[in-house]
């Protein structure tokens, strides 16, 4: 078994080698652990105090993003035929130490996606770290709540950059999200029916560190929420759409039948005849989202064919030489 720690950074020349080092050496059920970081764009010596400190480093041309960071390492943890990946910041808030905690569902065979939770108590019930914002936690809260409900499961923490893969993970994950990966990745694997084992973890806040993917909260927001919703169209279009058109369908019926009562005690429509254009109007429009719910739902049908095509192709691309004799 081979263990990948994949560790996205930029500008933690501070840090890195601090988190790499932490990393274990021995790991009861693996038999190799290689790190590999992910440089995106630093402008500092984090690629240099990476290397000296035993990691491979990847370097992007410039700044591209925690999404795109993230893509890199499952490419380069496939690459190098990783039967588990575990992704880490690399600024030290999460403890290396806890990598065999984070893995220990894989390897038992209760899980594919074990994602760390900041939040959970021993007691069932969550908690706030020391120095995280109160504006912090209920925003991850309301995100939370917002995955739970659209996958009809309960976590806590959704927004956590600790977390371990699978190899049947890495395989079927298909992520489109280039600003972040974190809400998006239960999505992706809870609609694939993929089993996650969230695990809790120790978590350090530092007061004077400010968040690079969630610095401007509003915009961070706003750029979340707009993946989780394309992420939601594209694996439950019928829903989506009907939820989407069934308020001014109903809107819309409301006003038709007000007009049509209206004219059978008046003899005419007058002075609603607005009231029914825009009836008109609100159950066009509702029924075009109905039509275009189910023109997605073909669609889809044929997305999660070429997500099978993209499944084999890549387990054929990434067929270890062990996985040949088998």
């Amino acid at each position: 078994m081979k263990l990948v720690v994949i560790i996205p950074a930029l500008n933690e020349e501070e840090a890195v080698a601090k988190v790499i080092r932490a990393v274990p050496e021995k790991i009861e059920g693996i038999d190799q652990i290689e790190i590999i970081v992910i440089d995106d764009g630093s402008t500092d010596q984090t690629a240099a105090v990476a290397r000296k400190a035993g990691a491979r480093v990847i370097s992007h041309q410039g700044n591209q993003g925690v999404g795109r960071s993230f893509q890199t390492g499952l490419q380069a943890a496939l690459d190098a035929g990783a039967d588990i990946m575990v992704n880490i910041d690399g600024d030290g808030q999460f403890e290396a130490s806890e990598i065999p905690l984070l893995i220990e569902p894989i390897l038992a065979g209760r899980a594919d996606f074990v994602p760390a939770d900041r939040f959970a108590q021993a007691n069932g019930g969550i908690r706030r770290p020391g120095n995280m914002s109160g504006l912090k936690y209920w925003g991850n809260q309301v995100m939370s709540g917002l995955i739970g409900s659209l996958t009809n499961k309960r976590f806590n923490d959704v927004s956590c950059g600790f977390r371990a893969y699978s190899r049947e993970a890495l395989l079927q994950l298909n992520l489109t999200g280039v600003f972040t990966y974190t809400q998006e990745t239960f999505l992706d694997l809870s609609f694939k029916n993929l089993r996650i084992e969230p695990v809790p973890v120790t978590i350090h806040y530092f007061p004077e560190r400010k968040s690079r993917v969630a610095g401007n909260l509003f915009k961070y927001t706003l750029r979340t929420l707009n993946i989780i919703l394309r992420a939601y169209r594209d694996f439950r279009p019928l829903r989506f759409f009907i939820l989407l058109g069934l308020p001014p369908f109903v809107l819309g019926l409301a006003a038709i039948v007000f007009m049509l009562f209206y004219y059978i005690e008046n003899g005419q429509f007058t002075p609603y005849k607005a009231v029914g254009f825009a009836g008109i109007y609100l159950v066009s429009l509702g029924l075009v989202l109905f039509i275009t719910g189910f023109l997605a739902d073909m669609f889809m049908r044929l997305r999660q064919n070429q997500e099978k095509i993209l499944y084999h192709l890549k387990k054929q691309t990434y067929t270890r030489p062990a996985d040949r004799n088998d």
